[in-house]
């Protein structure tokens, strides 16, 4: 017992001694830097004073937002749509598999339900090409649409964060859909080639009108419905609605020509049908792959004879709704850290 005491007096001692000379070597190194700055010489500069001024005008660090800051930006919308890639996939064992998995049960369905049970394609053929050209295109645009109207609550930490055009969040998710959509556009294009494709410069012109209106429109919805999903997150869920009926809204599970004996009764109804720009780039679309497997008199009736009159005008208004969602994305834009 007497030893046990005699070990922790002099454990303690040693400890009070190993910290007494720690402060007084604190001590010495503090008089030694006081001296020394004693002895640093002190100079005076003589000459008169210039102040360095700057002829320009104050710039905003702010983002000025609009589409084209967004293909200013490149390297960092690039990195975006990584980003958004990588998320997709994390953890995922089929990973980009799932974006085909998708759109392939549901041709298999519709092929069955329309071509195979209620035979809807008596007088369509390649009736798979026709149908599978509406969903490749249809399959983008509503990707693009429920995607870009989620995108800005869901990057709403680099939003807050980073200065960035907002706009670059809705655009990464169109290149989103793109990616994953051009796999089914050579999809397509091979069965094309197998089934007699030849070359057409018209269905070449057709094609990129199409894609024009689709970009743009798709562009448009995602702009308007990305800001208000901000203030109602109600949107997310009338988007994902309307999207599930879409391929019904398309001539691609039944034929123009249908839609045509509509118009012959219900004139206001066939109005109303081709006032849906994806209607339009539908069949544009099955004009540069579908049509050029045929001859020209089987496709002959399967087209409105205004297509292409109807196609521009389309491209017009598209365009112009492209101008107002980007000013009603930039009126709300400012809104957006007070609701995230």
């Amino acid at each position: 017992m007497r030893a046990a005491n005699k070990n922790l007096t002099a454990a303690k001692r040693h400890a009070t001694d190993e910290s007494g000379r720690r402060r007084n070597a604190a001590r010495k190194a503090r008089r030694l830097l006081d001296k020394k700055a004693d002895s640093m010489p002190v100079v005076e500069l003589e000459g008169p004073r210039l102040e360095r001024q700057v002829d320009a005008d104050l710039i905003s660090p702010a983002p000025r937002g609009g589409l084209r800051e967004v293909f200013h930006e490149r390297y960092l919308l690039k990195l975006i749509v990584s980003r958004q890639l990588a998320q997709m996939y994390a953890a995922s064992l089929l990973g980009l598999l799932w974006s085909y998995i998708q759109p392939a049960l549901r041709f298999i369905v519709y092929f069955f339900v329309f071509g195979v049970v209620l035979k809807t394609h008596g007088g369509t053929p390649n009736f798979a090409l026709h149908l599978f050209t509406g969903m490749v295109f249809v399959h983008y645009f509503t990707e693009t649409w429920s995607g870009g109207t989620r995108s800005i609550w869901a990057n709403r930490a680099l939003v807050m964060k980073m200065r960035v055009p907002r706009e670059i969040f809705p655009v990464a998710t169109m290149m989103v859909a793109a990616y994953h959509t051009g796999p089914q556009v050579l999809i397509l294009a091979i069965a094309c080639a197998v089934l007699g494709w030849h070359f057409s410069l018209a269905g070449f012109a057709a094609g990129a009108l199409g894609l024009a209106i689709l970009v743009c429109f798709s562009m448009s919805l995602s702009l308007i419905f990305s800001a208000l999903n901000v203030f109602f997150k109600d949107f997310q869920n009338i988007v994902q609605t309307v999207t599930q009926f879409m391929h019904f809204l398309v001539p691609m599970m039944y034929s123009y020509s249908m839609l045509a004996r509509l118009g012959e009764h219900h004139r206001w109804a066939y109005e109303l049908y081709f006032a849906n720009p994806l209607a339009e780039v539908v069949m544009l679309m099955q004009r540069l792959f579908w049509a050029p497997t045929l001859k020209p008199a089987e496709y002959a009736d399967e087209f409105p004879p205004d297509l292409w009159e109807r196609g521009f005008v389309m491209l017009g208004v598209c365009l112009g709704l492209l101008f107002v969602a980007q000013r009603f994305f930039a009126r709300l834009e400012g809104k957006f850290p007070e609701r995230l």
